[in-house]
């Protein structure tokens, strides 16, 4: 699943660049977003986020580009792997400048964990 993004002003931090924080929120809600489009009626929460590094500063007006798919698959647990691109809207070009992997689990209506749907 492919999900864009426009850095505003709102997502800035006092030096001008992109908060951190704005880009963990969205990728965690981007790669929800796909795990529940991929597992309908599965209630899943954000268990563990794999190393966080940012690899260089983004400026507001730029648009990025989140690449969200199904990396590996538990008996709860079903894990996504998501690419952050920069977009150069002049050049047409993108840049890399976050990837992780979420891990999600699958609870029922109490809070417990249940296995995933089996897949056809």
């Amino acid at each position: 699943m492919d999900t864009f993004k426009l850095v505003r002003p709102e997502h800035l931090n006092h030096y001008g660049y992109l908060f951190g924080g704005f880009l963990l929120k969205w990728v965690d809600e981007i790669a929800w977003i796909a795990a529940s489009r991929d597992h309908p009626g599965c209630r899943f929460v954000t268990v563990a986020m794999n190393g966080v590094e940012f690899h260089r500063g983004v400026h507001q007006g730029t648009v990025l580009r989140f690449s969200s798919r199904e990396h590996t698959r538990g008996n709860t647990s079903v894990q996504y792997a998501v690419s952050v691109f920069c977009d150069d809207l002049e050049s047409g070009t993108e840049e890399p400048i976050f990837s992780t992997c979420i891990t999600f689990v699958r609870l029922d209506n109490e809070g417990n964990k249940i296995p995933l749907p089996m897949t056809p």
